[in-house]
């Protein structure tokens, strides 16, 4: 059995991970870490994990950490997160982190939209993006995985096979993505609360929003020309989930067919990814670790939509599946049947 800590573990990531991996026959959890100072019991934090887990959330240090664990999620904040990694790789440990000090490669692109000097700039360009449908033979040899985040996630998956094809233009790309409270983090914040978010929708984070440089740097890779997109976000009254629906120019005419056609060759081999004929829906994914795609035509405007459950898909499915990978399993292990 392979020992697993995860670190910042009172977050919904968290509870996610830890569904998962209650019933992934390979691993065992072994540490759960909180910055309080008391011992809560992990059901205390997750009531929906009585039963599951006889185990308290401490206040570890990441040689701590290192003794007790072989892989650790590291879901912490941004910041924090580059300050333990570099001790839990040289306690021996391999990471996936599920914050966003990682998924960058440049560390002036990181202090530019973080506002932070990166502490460990020099493995930035060696960490690997843990997206495994665009980097999956690149993750089994990995010491440190960066998650990707939810928006990213969900809007790479459907732009990257028209990109790779040479099929679209890789500028003047316009995302709105759409995204469940639950994509706010579990921390409460004026804009979350019921009585503000309940019955509203709002955009949010217009050119300013932190997934922007994720996406365009991991479009450009995929489609070996750099990648500019107006990303505008939104923030919907419903639990979890988020569609992407999104529009860039085709270089000649397709039709619809033949671009899910396209598609559908792209993520032949990848079980969490379904090309499909109807629009995607955000219920079609809810608990799943699925990223539903398909495309339409409007008056010779390409639409792309994407679907995905931000917290499964979006974060603790996707760090599952790169778990598996680096332990030379199934990346389905612990997930199908949903």
């Amino acid at each position: 059995m392979t020992r697993i800590a995860i670190l910042g573990a009172t977050g919904y990531t968290a509870l996610e991970l830890l569904k998962i991996l209650a019933r992934h026959p390979h691993v065992e959890v072994t540490a759960l870490t909180t910055r309080q100072d008391t011992k809560p019991h992990v059901s205390e934090i997750h009531p929906s994990l009585a039963g599951q887990f006889d185990l308290v959330c401490e206040n570890l240090s990441p040689e701590e950490v290192g003794s007790r664990a072989d892989i650790v999620f590291c879901a912490l904040p941004h910041t924090a997160s580059m300050e333990a990694v570099p001790q839990l790789l040289d306690a021996g440990c391999k990471v996936v982190d599920l914050s966003a000090d990682y998924r960058l490669s440049d560390p002036g692109v990181y202090e530019k939209w973080y506002g932070h000097v990166h502490t460990d700039p020099t493995r930035l360009s060696n960490t690997v993006y843990g997206l495994p449908e665009i980097y999956g033979d690149r993750i089994p040899g990995a010491s440190l995985v960066a998650n990707p985040g939810c928006y990213t996630s969900t809007s790479i998956l459907g732009l990257a096979p028209l990109l790779a094809a040479g099929l679209i233009e890789p500028t003047g790309i316009i995302i709105d993505g759409k995204s469940g409270v639950s994509g706010a983090g579990r921390t409460p914040k004026l804009g979350t609360l019921y009585a503000e978010c309940n019955e509203s929708v709002t955009a949010y984070g217009i050119g300013t929003h932190r997934h922007t440089p994720e996406i365009e740097q991991v479009l450009a890779d995929v489609g070996g020309a750099a990648v500019q997109v107006a990303f505008n976000p939104h923030l919907i009254p419903m639990d979890r989930g988020i569609l992407c629906s999104m529009y860039p120019k085709l270089k000649e005419p397709k039709s619809v067919e033949e671009l899910l056609d396209v598609m559908r060759k792209f993520y032949a081999n990848q079980p969490f990814v379904r090309v499909v004929d109807n629009i995607p829906a955000t219920k079609h994914v809810a608990h799943t670790n699925f990223c539903d795609i398909s495309v339409r035509l409007n008056q010779g405007q390409l639409v792309v939509f994407s679907a995905t459950d931000n917290l499964i898909k979006g974060a603790s499915g996707v760090a599952v599946q790169n778990m598996n990978l680096l332990l030379g399993l199934d990346q389905r292990m612990g997930m199908l049947p949903c």
